[in-house]
Order: structure tokens, then C-alpha cells, then sequence
């Protein structure tokens, strides 16, 4: 794991851009929460973001989490965990057992298996929908046409509550009207949470409306 370096003043500068790209468009700074993506940063990194007040943190794999975390959440308890990257249907119960938030909800088989194991242990991460807005290949992602279906599949034969969508842009195409995608989907099937914007692109997406902007590179470094 690579360290970070002048955490702090990054971690001041992103919450000041967020306040005012904000101000911008007219909301209230209060609706939009700073995801701090801390994937491949040690625990050391990490301490310094949670001593300057912050508590939402994403990780890309489960078993990252499990190993640097637990220490970490005995001592901040009140910290939220989402995952961010692909899940595969044999991690779905640590998942649901560890994380509180699961941003990527993108296929049948890992809505059921997610289904499988909140019944079996009782708890209730959050869930998303992951979008697959440019509909890339190699990307994980429900593709958007297919997301209205997917989305009423997993309230109605999994039992499921869907309380946000999720979305990672094409690198090397606009965000903007991916972000615009992801809102109109979101409005279709009254959901309320935005999971999307990164380090390049957070303010373009609070313009359209995220709820959740996951910021990474530009608080830790270059990974």
C-alpha cells in the first residue's frame, strides 16, 4: 500500500470546492456527503481524514476492507463503509456483514445472493444500483435501458430496497450527461441517493445532483 502525502491540506481543499460548487447550483452543502475513497491506502493514511472529522469511507475489495478496517471502526465506531468495486456472489455475505453501504447492485445473481444473506444474518446495508452509463464492455454496470426492470426486480422478487444508483463515466468521454443519465433514472424510480462524481469530475456531478461524491487520488495522492 503506497502512502499518502499533505492529507490534510486536501482533504480542507476538496471540502471547500464541494461548499462551493454547492453555493453554484444552489444547494445546501448539508445534502452532499464526501465519500473519502481510501482503497490501497494504509490504515496510517486513514487516521488523518478520520481525525480531521470524516466518517464515510469506500473500499474496492472486501477482503482489503476486512483485513485494515476493523481496528479502525473499534476505534471510530460511528464510521460508514461502502464498497465500490465488483462484488462476486461468494463475498456477498461478508459484505453484507461488514460494509453498511454496497454501491454495486449489478446483476440478478448478486441481487439474490444479497437477498440470501440480509435475511440469513439480519442486517441491512444500503444498497445501489451500479449504472453502466456508457455501456463499456469491460465495465461493471447494469446497462441503463435494462436498469428500470432491473431495479423493480430487485424490490419485487428479491425483496430488496434500492435507496441509491451508482455510476463511473467513461474516462475519456464528458461527464456531465452521464451524471444527467443517472438522475433521469433515478427520478423513473423514485430514488433519492446519487453515488457519482470523482476527483476530476465531483462538482460537474453536485450540478446534476449527486447526494454522494467519492473523492480518493485528490485527498490521499496518486495511488
Amino acid at each position: 500500500m503506497k502512502a499518502a502525502e499533505g492529507t490534510p491540506a486536501h482533504l480542507a481543499e476538496i471540502r471547500a470546492r464541494i461548499t462551493q460548487a454547492a453555493q453554484d447550483c444552489d444547494r445546501s452543502v448539508v445534502d452532499i456527503t464526501l465519500v473519502c475513497v481510501s482503497k490501497t491506502f494504509p490504515a496510517a493514511d486513514i487516521i488523518p481524514v478520520l481525525e480531521a472529522g470524516e466518517r464515510v469511507f469506500a473500499e474496492n475489495k472486501v477482503q482489503e476492507a476486512m483485513e485494515k478496517w476493523p481496528e479502525l471502526k473499534r476505534l471510530y465506531p460511528d464510521v460508514e463503509l461502502h464498497l465500490i468495486g465488483p462484488l462476486q456472489t461468494n463475498k456477498a455475505r461478508e459484505a453484507v456483514e461488514f460494509f453498511d453501504v454496497i454501491e454495486t447492485v449489478d446483476r440478478p445473481k448478486i441481487a439474490a445472493a444479497l437477498a440470501k444473506e440480509i435475511a440469513r444474518c439480519g442486517r441491512h446495508p444500503k444498497l445501489y444500483v451500479q449504472v453502466n452509463t456508457g455501456a463499456e464492455p469491460q465495465k461493471a454496470g447494469v446497462l441503463p435501458q435494462e436498469a428500470d426492470a432491473f431495479i423493480a426486480s430487485c424490490r419485487k422478487d428479491h425483496g430488496l430496497e434500492i435507496s441509491g444508483l451508482m455510476c463511473i463515466p467513461p474516462f475519456n468521454e464528458q461527464a456531465s450527461p452521464h451524471f444527467a443519465l443517472l438522475s433521469e433514472i433515478a427520478k423513473r424510480n423514485n430514488i433519492a441517493t446519487l453515488s457519482m462524481g470523482m476527483s476530476a469530475d465531483f462538482e460537474l456531478a453536485i450540478q446534476q445532483g449527486a447526494t454522494h461524491v467519492r473523492v480518493g487520488t485528490a485527498i490521499f495522492g496518486k495511488r
